[in-house]
């Protein structure tokens, strides 16, 4: 028995209600909760007897089970095959979230135009023209016979086509403009987004062709749609970046073939997206000299050591309430950071208003920044200047020592390329160095220790 029936699904988190309601009590978001249609067939238990028309597929040894290495594709751009783990693995089906305009498919057709060395690729285009997409090629000078562009929404179609061409590569953009006529709700909702996925992972791991994915991100920063959506690919990868600014940050946040919170960096020109391949260089180049409240961290962004400018403005508070402002670093950390300097290092910050910035753009995580942050404080708040060749990394504890980090022989690698001749780390990282390097490594416990260093 079929019938069909009215609810009510957030389009943010995928919460179902059988009515309406202006926030989610799931997610907390206004206005999301949109109506849609719904199949609900009645099933009734089967007796012993009765058993299912499909075929189950046989459990087998996990000894006896055998498998190829993943064979990759690499797509002409080393930053995108760092990204992805060494290239693209066959089958496997990718998202690419990002703001509108930042880039994403100016960075596909530039990938799809090298991958048709390998054979034929299906571009599918649902929100622009092919006069608007040939547009596009041109400035990108990708002119390839095997890059067959589609405009088309319905899914059915769409894998029709595919099934019929094979290509090595398929390109949905986007899946917010999708549908499948299974479903009766909207391109774009919940049931859409979550149902065209599906059927492309499907497809994709049946037929061999890897499948990416270009999805919207709301107000927010997350990709439009359920988080189920996700889950379901293999890898998703979003497209950083702000305006104003030409440097692009592809992040992979998670990636079932390869390393996640892996990062490639690229610059936006007139013909297309640029990679850096020393981000390092880059995010230093225009380092002011012998200013105050400035000094370079190295962080770890997935498997890549990258150096980075952290800058500080403290001031007194021109009004009752002091501003606290962070920019690429967690709000919430410089609060704690600025109390343990009250406490423990003995530095008034109370009445003062506080600034923290990342050069750069990138958004650092990571605790091994906690002394580049406590540095920069101290250095604007008492007007002197740090050595501009000193690095300094480690993780600070509410007692005020200094607790050690991973992979710091890594990061002083990076920083002496770089010309650094001093670092201040981690005593426990300090003793535990085996690499020989031509820089100063100075090991501190505590805060007061590393003040006694850098001032």
């Amino acid at each position: 028995m079929k019938r069909d029936t009215i609810i009510y699904q957030c389009q943010a988190c995928g919460y179902v209600s059988p009515k309406w309601l202006g926030r989610c009590p799931d997610c907390g978001q206004w206005n999301t909760l949109v109506e849609e249609k719904k199949e609900i067939t009645h099933s009734f238990w089967r007796s012993n007897n009765q058993r299912s028309s499909r075929t189950p597929n046989p459990p087998q040894p996990i000894t006896q089970i055998e498998f190829l290495k993943d064979k990759r594709i690499s797509t002409g751009i080393k930053e995108f095959d760092r990204v992805l783990g060494g290239g693209i693995v066959k089958g496997s089906l990718i998202l690419i979230g990002g703001d509108p305009g930042i880039g994403k498919s100016t960075l596909l057709l530039q990938a799809m135009n090298k991958i048709t060395e390998h054979g034929k690729i299906l571009y599918v285009s649902g929100e622009e023209s092919p006069e608007q997409v040939k547009m596009r090629a041109e400035r990108l000078k990708v002119s390839s016979s095997d890059l067959l562009l589609q405009a088309e929404t319905c899914l059915e179609n769409i894998l029709e086509t595919a099934d019929q061409v094979r290509p090595v590569v398929i390109v949905i953009d986007s899946i917010q403009t999708m549908y499948s006529e299974d479903i009766p709700s909207a391109p774009g909702s919940v049931g859409q987004v979550r149902e065209c996925s599906q059927k492309l992972m499907s497809f994709a791991k049946t037929s061999g062709s890897s499948v990416f994915i270009i999805g919207h991100v709301t107000k927010d920063g997350s990709i439009a749609g359920p988080r189920v959506l996700e889950h379901i690919v293999d890898t998703v990868i979003y497209f950083e970046g702000e305006k104003g600014h030409s440097f692009r940050i592809l992040r992979a946040i998670k990636n079932r073939f390869g390393s996640s919170n892996e990062i490639g960096v690229f610059e936006m020109t007139d013909e297309g997206l640029r990679e850096i391949e020393n981000p390092s260089e880059l995010f230093l180049s225009e380092r002011p000299e012998g200013a105050t409240g400035t000094v370079v961290t190295a962080s770890i962004e997935g498997t890549r050591p990258i150096l980075l400018e952290f800058q500080a403005l403290v001031s007194p508070a021109t009004f009752g309430v002091p501003r606290r402002t962070s920019i690429g670093v967690d709000y919430n950390r410089v609060n704690l950071l600025i109390a343990v300097l009250e406490k423990k290092a003995g530095l008034h910050l109370l009445g003062m208003d506080v600034f923290v910035n990342v050069v750069g753009g990138l958004k650092i995580t990571e605790p091994a920044a906690d002394l580049a942050i406590v540095t920069a404080l101290s250095s604007s708040l008492k007007d002197q200047a740090i050595d501009p060749h000193t690095i300094v990394f480690g993780e600070i504890g509410l007692s005020g020592e200094i607790r050690a980090v991973s992979q710091a022989e890594l990061r002083l690698k990076e920083a002496q390329k770089i010309a650094f001749r001093r670092a201040i780390i981690p005593k426990a990282n300090a003793e535990r160095l085996r690499g020989e390097l031509s820089m100063e490594i100075i090991g501190v416990k505590e805060i007061n220790e590393a003040m006694e260093y850098l001032f």
